[in-house]
């Protein structure tokens, strides 16, 4: 018929239900199970996190347990994960490791978004010396060394610290501040590089038209437009968090030697690959499976997050 329009087939919806209405959370979760590999990381993460948590209940094994007569044994139904030169059972020892190393991780984590997203924020809304003197901070940060100066640090302050808040809480608030400390550049010139785009916008001019202040536009507007990249930047954090906890452990500077982190129990196995592999392939396995399920869920929540992407 003449001056009619046949209607496009992509108006109606992918799945052929006309005029059933998507919620955001509907859609952040269609995009997210696309990603195969993100759901299977999620599954897999969840378990490791119910294991240390619910690990103590189920398997009741003290971690300084010492028995001489078991010392080395390999993987049985007595000690699922073998033991180590002085006979502990590795099993209760990984499950207690693995609260620290992934709390590490995560408090590391928090710490990076927040000074991170603190400092990007400002340097993105602030003009001329603020903002060039924020970004000339985070390129000094990003110029220094970071294992030396992270065993600097370490070295100068862990005594301190034990005495204040005791031994493992002192490195514990130590660890996190320091890893934290040295992570929240790419954070910093991330956030930067999104407030300089949203802040030209149609829908920040609009409320500026409007007379809404700076810090209206900043938390009501730009923020949290901005928040989706600052996500998957933060799930990385925390797999290179658990990485710098696994090396500092490793070279002996993380928490005491009575404490078995899984990078401190790799460090003690390194003179026996040879003969008890098992003691270095179970924590190296944990810390290997933790790191990669996060870079997955990373990829996951990158994926719907991005609205150009098209899934």
């Amino acid at each position: 018929m003449a001056g009619s329009t046949l209607a496009s087939p992509s108006a109606e919806p992918l799945d052929g239900r006309l005029g059933k209405q998507v919620t955001p959370a509907q859609e952040a979760w269609r995009r997210f199970r696309r990603h195969k590999l993100a759901v299977l990381s999620c599954f897999i993460l969840l378990l490791m996190g119910l294991g240390v948590i619910l690990g103590p209940t189920l398997w009741p094994v003290a971690i300084n347990d010492i028995d001489f007569s078991a010392r080395l044994a390999e993987p049985s139904l007595a000690h699922p994960f073998g033991t180590d030169d002085l006979g502990q059972d590795l099993l209760a020892r990984m499950i207690y490791g693995g609260r620290i190393s992934l709390a590490v991780g995560l408090a590391a984590m928090m710490v990076s978004v927040i000074v991170g997203t603190l400092v990007g924020a400002i340097s993105g809304v602030a003009r001329g010396s603020v903002d060039a003197a924020l970004m000339w901070l985070t390129d000094l940060f990003l110029s220094l060394p970071q294992l030396p100066l992270l065993l600097l640090v370490i070295y100068l302050f862990r005594d301190t610290l034990k005495e204040w808040v005791g031994p493992e809480g002192g490195i514990f608030v130590l660890i996190v501040v320091v890893i934290g400390g040295f992570r929240w550049m790419p954070v910093a010139r991330l956030v930067r590089a999104q407030f300089l785009s949203l802040r030209e916008k149609e829908f920040v001019e609009a409320a500026r038209a409007l007379g809404a202040s700076t810090p209206h536009q900043v938390i009501h507007h730009i923020l949290p437009n901005a928040l989706g990249p600052v996500i998957v930047a933060g799930t990385i954090d925390v797999a290179n968090a658990i990485i710098a906890e696994s090396t500092l452990s490793f070279l002996g500077l993380g928490f005491p030697p009575d404490i078995p982190t899984w990078g401190r129990l790799l460090y003690d196995a390194k003179d026996y690959l040879d003969t008890s592999p098992h003691w270095a392939l179970f924590p190296g396995a944990a810390i290997f499976l933790a790191v990669l399920a996060i870079n997955f869920i990373g990829d996951g929540l990158r994926d719907v997050l991005d609205p150009r992407r098209v899934l």
